[in-house]
């Protein structure tokens, strides 16, 4: 058995883990059944938001009449929009692999395979085993396919996969409606496919605020079918195309669904169950995921978890932090030294068309633990959003602590909508996480963020705690709710 001083399970977020380690001049075990790099880097954020950036081009053409321009789209090339994401990919994956090979036997071994836990701290990895006196578990996730009966038989695509197909399928139905399913659904229109979502949430992208995930679906439906709170009963084949049969939850309606192909995109599952943490005590979850505390420890000492494999939030640059604040607690002294994990300023994006982003507490969330002022404004209320021909639906959104003014969370959509959220996440980790340093501060006019800062001057109470400032009103009480900071409007 070889002993070595830390073992990494998973290539993506836990590579900086393993890089660090050996730089420091510990030796060094990675496992992975993949390629290098792992889900952002071969079949996640990195290659389909290189295939996507061409679709918000496409749609920018086909809505450029608003503002006086007419386009006309000679020809989206398919062939080369993936060859570039590839050419990418599969380099970086190349150049990684060759550094893997070059330290091997230097302080830094690859094993390439699914290793499972034979005992405490014992894993078994191509007939062979390893231990050591620390463990990082970043082993991700993998398409969750859900048991429709005929989908095996029919076939299908997944997230995955679709990034290997050498053309577009002529019509695509996609069971699921998340942000996979929304971004591919983009994707796929744009590139000339008649796309059909199918989702069985009564919300697209359910994990957005109910208005955002409302206005992505009118502005989805206008470009393609969007069925949501539809649950699909099964799958066929009937002559060249394929087929789903889905029911309308509410009326209970039975629907045929027709297309080319059909994908797959209706959440993740934990990679565990393929090592079976179990055997060396590791408690998990539910559904699979590797429980940890909020120093990123499992039930065991010495093995730390961290990214897609413990289920919180799934995202890269989440899975980048954690294994940070990880790698600090493995060579912490004791429990008063460790960093603890901070979750309450997690930003994602979904990059659909139009663009969502996001971090924080949605409204429903926030009016449950505290009293809170709400902020919208619509892009349209700056210059540069009419400038751009915003129809006057895409909107932002901020919510703040009535006492403390303390940002509680931001949500947006449409066009550069993480560019306007982000500036918010830096806010939520200063000082003391108020709004006010963005009221003191001048707006470049005309621009995007000044959207941002008008939604701050434009408040009102959470909801269902109207009464609550109407009884602070009467006696003459200021509960921060932004009055003095509404910008002029041009």
């Amino acid at each position: 058995m070889k002993e070595y001083d830390l073992i990494v399970i998973g290539s993506g977020a836990g590579l900086n883990v393993a890089s660090n380690a050996y730089k420091q001049g510990l030796n060094v075990a990675i496992l992975d059944n993949g390629p290098l790099g792992g889900t952002c880097l071969n079949r996640g954020c990195i290659p389909t938001k290189i295939i996507l950036y061409p679709a918000d081009i496409v749609q920018m053409l086909r809505e450029a009449e608003k503002v006086g321009v007419r386009a006309k789209l000679e020809e989206v090339d398919f062939h080369l929009i993936m060859k570039r994401m590839h050419d990418l990919v599969d380099g970086d994956v190349s150049n990684m692999t060759k550094g893997m090979k070059a330290a091997r036997g230097k302080g830094l071994d690859l094993y390439s395979g699914t290793g499972e836990f034979v005992g405490k701290k014992m894993i078994e990895v191509n007939g062979e085993r390893i231990t050591a006196p620390k463990i990082l578990i970043a082993a991700g996730t993998r398409e969750y396919i859900p048991p429709v009966p005929g989908l095996e038989e029919a076939g299908y695509l997944t997230s995955t996969t679709a990034l290997e197909l050498k053309e577009p399928p002529g019509s695509l139905i996609i069971i699921g409606g998340g942000y996979i399913a929304a971004e591919f659904g983009h994707f796929f229109d744009a590139v000339g496919t008649e796309v059909k979502i199918v989702g069985r949430n009564r919300l697209l992208v359910p994990s957005e605020e109910p208005e955002i995930s409302a206005e992505l679906k009118r502005r989805l439906s206008l470009r393609m079918k969007v069925y949501t709170n539809h649950e699909v009963l099964r799958a066929g084949v009937e002559g060249s195309e394929k087929f789903v049969i889905a029911e309308d939850r509410s009326t209970n309606k039975k629907y045929r669904i027709r297309g080319k192909e059909i994908m797959v995109a209706v959440g993740r599952i934990s990679n565990a169950d393929l090592f079976h943490p179990e055997k060396s005590g590791i408690e998990t979850a539910g559904k699979g995921w590797i429980k940890v505390d909020r120093y990123l420890r499992t039930s065991v000492e010495g093995i730390f978890a961290a990214g897609d494999a413990i289920g919180r939030n799934m995202f890269r640059h989440t899975a980048n932090h954690e294994v940070d604040v990880a790698w600090k607690n493995m060579n912490g002294g004791s429990e008063e030294e460790m960093e603890e994990m901070d979750e309450h300023a997690v930003p994602h994006a979904v990059f659909t068309y139009p663009e969502i982003a996001s971090v924080g507490m949605k409204e429903e969330e926030a009016v449950k633990k505290t009293v809170v002022m709400v902020g919208e404004a619509s892009y349209t209320d700056a210059i540069k959003g009419y400038a751009m021909g915003d129809d006057g639906n895409s909107f932002v959104k901020v919510i703040v602590d009535a006492k403390t003014r303390r940002i509680l969370g931001a949500h947006a959509i449409g066009p550069h909508a993480t560019s306007m959220v982000q500036p918010l996440v830096y806010l939520m980790n200063a000082g003391s996480g108020d709004f006010m340093p963005l009221i003191r501060a001048q707006t470049i006019h005309p621009a995007m963020e000044e959207i941002m800062v008008n939604a701050f001057g434009n408040m009102r109470p959470g909801k269902g705690q109207e009464k609550y400032f109407q009884h602070q009103h009467a006696h003459g009480h200021n509960h921060g709710n932004g009055g003095d900071t509404e910008q002029h409007r041009h």
